[in-house]
C-alpha cells in the first residue's frame, strides 16, 4: 500500500512539499509520500462526523434512490399502516399495445425524468404554489408487480392495487379542508393517487375501481387517439377486446364513466366518420388538435370546464398528444401534435374541478432522446399535483422582474 501510495502521490502533496523546501533544495517523495500514509492512519480520534460536520445526507439531483422527485419511497401495497394523501404509482404494463411496445418502462422513465424537482425546490411562478408544502402528505408507493404473461391476470392486480390504496386512509392535517369526501358515496375522505402508465389500457381498471368510491366519473383525456373503439382486428377472446385502444369503450358497457366525458389532442386516423358516431355514444366530445389554432387556449379551457361541470373527474393523459418531435418515446406517435407549454396552460386552467385522480402513460423511454420525453412526462405530473392542490386556476401575478 506505501508503494502505491508513492506512486500516486497527490500534485497538492507534491507542491505542498515543494514549499516545506528551500529554493534549490531537491523535493524527497519518499518523505512526502510517508507523511501522508501517516496522517491517513494516525491513531487519532475523528474529530465530526459527517452528520456533525455536513448535516444531513441530501441527494444531488443525480444521486440517490429512485423515486418521484426524491419523495419518501414506501412499497404501499405491502405496508398497510402507511398513510398518505397522495400517492405516486407505477403501473408497468403494456401487453395491451397495438404497436410499439415499451411502455413497461415508463415509470422508471418519468421518475428518472424528475430528479431535478425536490419538495424544497417545487415553486413556480406559473402555479404560484409549491404542492409539497400545502399540508397534504405525498409519498411514491412504487410499482404494482403487474404479470408480463397474463393479461386478464394483470388487470386484476391493477384493479386490487388500486382499490387498496384508494381505500387507505388519508394522512391529512389537521385544519385541511375535505375534498374527495364531498365527492364519494360513502361520504368519507379518500386519498388521491397518481398513476405513471404503462399502456393506457390501465385506466380501465383504475375506473372499475373509482367506479366503486364515486360513481360514474367524467374523463378529461388527452390524446392523439380517440380510445373509444369497440374492437381491433384478430380479437377473437373474451379478454383480447381489452388493449389501448377499446378500454373507454368497455368502460361505458361496465357503466363506468358518465356521459360528459371529453377528448383533447385527437388527430389520428380513423376507419371514418362512423367512429366519431361511436365515439359520441361512449359518452364524450371531440376536441381535435387543430382546434386550439382555431379557437385558442382560453377557448379550449372553457369548453372543458362547461363539459365536466361539477363531476366527479379523472384527467388520463397519453404523451403522445404531445408533438413527437417534442416527445418521441412514444409507441402510437401521430404528427402534429400539442407543444408541451399549451398543454401546461390547459391543465393549470382546469384547476378547481372535482379531480378524483390522474395518470400519465404510453411513455417508452426506448424511443426517446436525451431523456425529453420523461423530463416532459415528470413535469406534467408536477402539474397535477399542484391542479390537485387548487381551488381555482392560478392567476397572473406581479414577480420582481416580470411585466
Amino acid at each position: 500500500m506505501y508503494a502505491k501510495l508513492k506512486t500516486f502521490i497527490t500534485v497538492s502533496a507534491v507542491l505542498s512539499n515543494c514549499r516545506a523546501h528551500k529554493p534549490g533544495v531537491g523535493i524527497d517523495f519518499d518523505h512526502a509520500a510517508q507523511s501522508i500514509f501517516d496522517d491517513q492512519h494516525s491513531n487519532q480520534p475523528l474529530d465530526k462526523t459527517w452528520l456533525e460536520k455536513y448535516g444531513a445526507q441530501i441527494d444531488h439531483p443525480f444521486s440517490g434512490p429512485l423515486s418521484f422527485s426524491h419523495l419518501p419511497y414506501f412499497k404501499c401495497l405491502e405496508n398497510e399502516n402507511e398513510s398518505f394523501d397522495i400517492a405516486i404509482l407505477g403501473m408497468p404494463f403494456d401487453t395491451a399495445v397495438t404497436y410499439r411496445p415499451g411502455a413497461r418502462f415508463g415509470p422508471y422513465a418519468i421518475r428518472s425524468g424528475s430528479r431535478r424537482q425536490r419538495d424544497l425546490r417545487s415553486y413556480t411562478l406559473a402555479w404560484s404554489n409549491n404542492p409539497y408544502v400545502m399540508g397534504q402528505k405525498i409519498i411514491d408507493c412504487g410499482d404494482i408487480p403487474v404479470s408480463p404473461f397474463d393479461n386478464a391476470l394483470a388487470v386484476d392486480q391493477m384493479e386490487v392495487a388500486y382499490s387498496t390504496l384508494l381505500n387507505r386512509s388519508p394522512a391529512r392535517e389537521e385544519g385541511v379542508q375535505p375534498i374527495t369526501s364531498l365527492l364519494a358515496k360513502d361520504g368519507l375522505e379518500h386519498p388521491r393517487i397518481v398513476s405513471l402508465g404503462g399502456d393506457h389500457t390501465i385506466v380501465l381498471p383504475i375506473l372499475r375501481s373509482l367506479y366503486k368510491v364515486y360513481g360514474p366519473i367524467s374523463v378529461i383525456h388527452f390524446d392523439a387517439h380517440l380510445d373509444t373503439w369497440a374492437i381491433y382486428p384478430g380479437q377473437t377472446t373474451e379478454q383480447s377486446r381489452v388493449t389501448h385502444g377499446t378500454f373507454f369503450y368497455l368502460a361505458q358497457q361496465e357503466g363506468l364513466i358518465a356521459n360528459n366525458s371529453i377528448h383533447g389532442g385527437i388527430r389520428c386516423k380513423l376507419g371514418g366518420i362512423e367512429d366519431l358516431s361511436n365515439d359520441e355514444s361512449v359518452g364524450f366530445q371531440v376536441i381535435s388538435t387543430d382546434d386550439i389554432d382555431d379557437f385558442g387556449i382560453p377557448k379550449i379551457i372553457s369548453m372543458i370546464r362547461q363539459r365536466i361541470g361539477d363531476s366527479p373527474v379523472y384527467l388520463s393523459l397519453d404523451i403522445d398528444v404531445i408533438d413527437p418531435g417534442l416527445a418521441p418515446a412514444t409507441g402510437t406517435p401521430e404528427a402534429g401534435g400539442w407543444t408541451t407549454r399549451e398543454l401546461k396552460r390547459i391543465i393549470r386552467g382546469l384547476a378547481g374541478l372535482n379531480f378524483v385522480g390522474a395518470d400519465i402513460v404510453e411513455v417508452a423511454p426506448a424511443y426517446d432522446n436525451a431523456e425529453i420525453t420523461g423530463i416532459a412526462a415528470a413535469d406534467f405530473v408536477h402539474d397535477f399535483l399542484s391542479m390537485f392542490m387548487s381551488k381555482e386556476p392560478p392567476k397572473k401575478q406581479a414577480h420582481h422582474g416580470r411585466l
